[in-house]
């Protein structure tokens, strides 16, 4: 890639962002709209889950595979044609005629977000090549998960309460058309020297692994023993067949050496229960405050604001933290966050009094705010930057692996818990596991990230640059 001026990168920055910020927004103001798509479509417990997961799911089983794909005929071609197939399968969702329809449109949604968020990062990546722009420049990207939350609580509400349920997916429309437009206009091609090759068995078996535990979670309260144990049976022997195929491939789809670093096994780990915590909190908090509190779409927007402001205000500060101090500070204050939190609403029945509801909402946001740049900093500088796709694919997989099991998760606990009784007279006790699930992933994010981001940690890194034997690799990793 040619260097761009200052003001070009900070353009392709915001071009960049656009995409991220319609695929986000696209899960957060659909939590909002789940009791009323619930009511319309006539769908269960599990079905409102599949919405969500549908799309995480797919977007995890693809990213890799966009990433490289995207590294090998050029990231701006793929970064366009994701934003037209997101684009045409918002379109198709707004107009779903049933719940298996509108799973199946999100899975088309998916299969385009799949081409955004990783070929965004890596055109970021090799647009800001100095390490403490880079970390400010991911800081920003951050801040846009943080627009989401903010914004898609409340727009989903003013248009779930005013138009209905399928507006929330117009919104996606003017915003992926502008972008593909200065796509074309201000973004330039690149494609790493040397990509690697397909590798279309690691990709069916990344599929059948992600699938079938999903399913087995999902369907565990509903479905009868047996069925969970044949796709709990699948799930396990996809991972093994991984394990063993892929690090004899020269070029594989995962490449299993670079987990020997523990920076980069910690921001993997990090990612997962960060966003399994995100998945599972945003699903408790929307069906709570509509569903037992009554409130509107609007109204349970509002509520959630809080939560939404701190990890808005709190993204580009862990940014220029992550740059000028490297990542574990901001993962030790996302990880006490996170936790503290989980453990007001688990202990302490936060959700039952007005104060504790958003003190418990303003710590999470707090958290969440702190956790994503150095999550996306140390996966992208421990990988090669001419494999920059998959790089970022390997982090932004992690986090929709994460929220996948997370409302896989804590959707199956809060229905176990629930059973035939209504929202209202057990939410609280039945919610009371899945809260310390969401604390108990806070704390992990707290434990690795201090584990991960330590002298030891960086010894391993260095063993992993030097077992690879590339130079390319070592000033990624920023090892001399």
């Amino acid at each position: 890639m040619l260097e761009l001026s200052p003001r070009r990168r900070q353009l392709v920055l915001a071009i960049c962002c656009m995409s991220l910020l319609i695929v986000s927004l696209d899960n957060t103001v659909l939590n909002v709209a789940l009791p009323s798509m619930q009511k319309d479509l006539h769908a269960s417990l599990a079905g409102m889950q599949w919405t969500i997961d549908a799309y995480t799911l797919v977007l995890a089983s693809l990213l890799m595979l966009a990433g490289s794909t995207a590294d090998r005929i050029g990231r701006r071609k793929v970064f366009m044609a994701g934003l037209v197939v997101f684009t045409v399968g918002s379109v198709l969702c707004s107009l779903a005629p049933n719940l298996e329809s509108l799973v199946a449109f999100r899975m088309i949604q998916a299969v385009g977000g799949s081409m955004l968020n990783p070929v965004a990062m890596s055109i970021i990546t090799n647009t800001f090549t100095d390490p403490r722009e880079r970390a400010r420049a991911i800081g920003v990207w951050g801040a846009v998960v943080g627009i989401s939350m903010a914004a898609g609580p409340l727009v989903g509400g003013l248009l779930v309460d005013s138009v209905g349920w399928r507006s929330i997916f117009w919104v996606n429309l003017p915003v992926g058309l502008a972008a593909l437009l200065l796509t074309l206009r201000y973004v330039p091609e690149s494609r790493a020297p040397k990509a690697r090759r397909p590798d279309p068995v690691g990709q069916l078996l990344v599929i059948a692994l992600l699938g079938s535990l999903t399913y087995a979670i999902i369907e565990a309260p509903s479905s009868g023993a047996a069925k969970i144990l044949v796709f709990g049976g699948i799930a396990l022997v996809a991972l093994v067949t991984l394990l063993r195929y892929e690090p004899r491939r020269d070029e594989p789809l995962i490449d299993l050496r670079f987990f020997r670093s523990a920076p980069f096994s910690g921001a993997t780990v990090v990612a997962v229960s960060a966003f399994a915590a995100l998945g599972g909190f945003l699903f408790l908090s929307t069906l709570y405050l509509q569903n037992v509190r009554g409130l509107s779409a609007l109204d349970a927007g509002l509520w959630m604001l809080p939560m939404a402001a701190m990890t808005f205000v709190c993204a580009p500060l862990s940014g220029r933290l992550v740059g000028n101090r490297g990542p574990r500070f901001s993962l030790l204050i996302a990880g006490t966050a996170m936790t503290v939190s989980g453990v007001l609403f688990a202990a302490f029945e936060a959700e039952t009094a007005n104060v504790t509801l958003v003190i418990g909402y303003v710590l999470f946001g707090l958290g969440f705010g702190f956790v994503n740049a150095p999550i996306t900093n140390t996966a992208v500088s421990g990988m090669p930057r001419a494999q920059a796709g998959v790089a970022a694919a390997v982090a932004s997989t992690s986090r929709q692996i994460g929220q996948t099991l997370g409302v896989a998760v804590i959707g199956a606990v809060l229905a176990s818990g629930v059973g035939t009784s209504s929202y209202r007279d057990t939410f609280v006790s039945a919610a009371r596991p899945a809260w310390w699930i969401i604390a108990a992933c806070g704390l992990l994010v707290l434990v690795v990230g201090a584990v991960s981001s330590g002298p030891w940690a960086r010894a391993t890194a260095a063993r992993t640059a030097d077992r690879l034997s590339s130079p390319e690799v070592k000033e990624s990793a920023g090892i001399a």
